[in-house]
């Protein structure tokens, strides 16, 4: 079956996130990419000069269509501890659900390419961080928000990427797998480890 060639550059993206995905930056090459688009490679460079300009594009956009429902909850008109659970159950969906931007980003991370790494950081993940430090600093603060912001992230994260494995361990039960099992159970250990340490701040206040 013949590919129809895109029409736009996010069309070009779409496809060629699962590329990079499947199989990381260094894995595709310019010529693939044109190949699955149904593009020539002179055509593809018309629209993005090299390959990092398109797995640059290709990362924001994938988060950009992803993100929509972190900032809701992020922005939503609710007390700090209430968006903080709806900022979790979101991230729970989308780990869950998306298993192609969950490769895409350790893919990235796996290579190491210090130079990418310092621009996915800064141009596709900077946003949201900060609303998620911003969240932190409102919630907590008698905490470190850089901490607590990357705390939230690794125990979401490392709960899927622990997945293939998990399911074999004891103790392992069906509900493990559902997004707002999880999404409850890391939201209570949180915020029972940030009433500690605040109470502990305190404690120590009064004895000064």
């Amino acid at each position: 079956m013949r590919t129809v060639p895109p029409k736009s550059k996010h069309e070009i993206l779409q496809r060629a996130i699962p590329m990079f995905a499947e199989s990381g930056f260094k894995g595709v090459t310019m010529r693939a990419i044109a190949g699955r688009v149904g593009l020539t490679a002179a055509s593809l460079y018309h629209h993005f000069p090299d390959k990092e300009s398109l797995y640059l594009a290709a990362l924001k956009q994938a988060f950009a269509d992803r993100s929509r429902a972190l900032g809701e909850a992020l922005t939503a008109p609710a007390p700090p501890a209430e968006r903080l659970r709806l900022l979790i159950l979101r991230l729970c969906e989308r780990m869950q659900r998306d298993s192609t931007f969950t490769r895409l980003v350790q893919r990235e991370i796996l290579d190491g390419d210090e130079k990418r790494l310092r621009l996915v950081a800064k141009q596709v993940f900077h946003e949201v961080f900060a609303a998620i430090t911003a969240l932190c600093r409102e919630l907590a603060p008698a905490c470190d928000s850089f901490l607590l912001s990357t705390s939230i992230i690794g125990l979401v994260v490392h709960y899927y990427q622990f997945t293939p494995i998990r399911s074999y361990l004891p103790g392992s039960r069906p509900e493990y797998d559902q997004a707002a099992t999880v999404a409850r159970h890391i939201t209570t250990l949180l915020l029972n480890g940030i009433n500690l340490k605040q109470e502990s701040e305190f404690r120590s206040q009064d004895s000064e």
